[in-house]
């Protein structure tokens, strides 16, 4: 098989996770993968193997209008269309809209099969009028569209015209290959003492909900003075939950230790896993504690937490929007040992319910059906 994969950039997020560690195990595998990306390499967070093929466009930038908007992207299309006529791959994978548009319309007339795959819940991220009225032109031209969850699909079919529309989850890869910027665990554990660790990750940006996992904490720790918070993850407001943690008076019990490429040390040095996320596609990190056997409190979105976390299995699901749910959900976890224990054995079966080897099954056939 001779894949072409197109993605924006290999920096730090969970498509670009996606997108690599399907690269590397089809490599693996002996096949023939290219990974073009819009941006150059020098954004790169993630790394391929030496015999998948990376080919940077180097076609990034914001535009200054529509018009100069629209000449970028006609741009973008015609090089892409020149990699992808000079690699005649037999399948063309777009990851994320805007990237699945590209790759659509690039491979009109080659004879090349086109696939996207979504990795956001569609409506949580518009798209605004041209590059919306752009999906729905192109989406129904695509071979098939993937989904992270039914609910993602059923939005695609019912918004954009596509049919074919699989439901695709996230592979996880246990253990995680630690990669740069390293950062041991043990220093952020040797200024803040304590003795249980709650771990969260994630962009710091609205969306994760990092300021009501900081407000919850403050209550439960009042209560559950032995254990801290880490919180991994780099973005806008860094500054914002730095002031909030000052505020709380919680600055010597939280540390926010920024983005790291060794994230599989911090699942093994943690105790539980929270994730506070307003809306998820799908919820990587979460999968990830699950697979490293945190047991997990999340608060439940319209996609994603729920597909991963098994309520009062291996962790609790908690009420979007309901503060007092999270702090009860959370103080019960930290409270009892034996529970954490119990959730903890039964979050291990992650391993095979999201390994790369079942998800790259799942593409396999559909790229052996088209």
């Amino acid at each position: 098989m001779k894949l072409c994969m197109m993605i924006s950039s290999l920096s730090s997020g969970g498509a670009e996770r996606v997108a690599t560690t399907l690269a590397n195990y089809w490599a693996e595998k002996g096949w023939e993968i290219s990974i073009i990306t819009l941006a150059s390499t020098e954004r790169d967070f993630y790394t391929v193997a030496p015999s998948v093929k990376r080919v940077p466009l180097c076609l990034t930038g914001e535009s200054r209008g529509p018009v100069s908007g629209l000449w970028n992207n006609i741009a973008r299309v015609r090089a892409l269309r020149r990699v992808l006529l000079q690699e005649q791959p037999d399948i063309a994978l777009g990851f994320m809209s805007a990237s699945n548009i590209l790759c659509g319309l690039a491979c009109i007339g080659t004879g090349i099969v086109a696939i996207g795959s979504e990795h956001n819940h569609p409506p949580m991220f518009p798209l605004g009028q041209q590059w919306g009225a752009l999906r729905r032109l192109v989406y129904p031209r695509l071979v098939a569209v993937s989904a992270l969850t039914e609910k993602s699909a059923e939005w695609i079919r019912d918004h954009t015209g596509a049919t074919n529309v699989p439901v695709m989850p996230n592979p996880i890869l246990y253990p995680i290959p630690a990669g740069e910027p390293a950062r041991n665990p043990a220093e952020v554990k040797a200024r803040l003492g304590g003795d249980k660790y709650l771990f969260a990750a994630g962009r710091l940006a609205y969306e994760k909900g990092f300021d009501r996992l900081l407000a919850a904490f403050a209550q439960v720790h009042a209560r559950r003075p032995d254990w801290r918070l880490v919180v991994l993850g780099e973005g806008p407001l860094r500054e914002d939950l730095e002031q909030q943690c000052d505020d709380l008076g919680l600055s010597e019990v939280v540390a926010l230790p920024g983005a790291v490429g060794n994230i599989g040390e911090w699942y093994q040095a943690s105790d539980a896993y929270v994730m506070t996320s307003r809306y998820e596609g799908f919820g990587n990190t979460l999968a990830e504690a699950l697979a490293y056997g945190l047991p997990a409190v999340a608060v439940d979105c319209e996609t994603g937490p729920r597909e991963i976390l098994r309520h009062e299995l291996d962790g609790l699901l908690v009420p979007q929007d309901d503060p007092d749910a999270l702090v009860s959900a959370l103080d019960r976890l930290m409270a009892d040992g034996q529970l954490r224990s119990r959730f903890s054995e039964s979050a291990l079966e992650a391993r095979p319910r999201f390994a790369v080897e079942r998800v790259a099954a799942m593409w396999e056939e559909l790229f052996s059906n088209v």
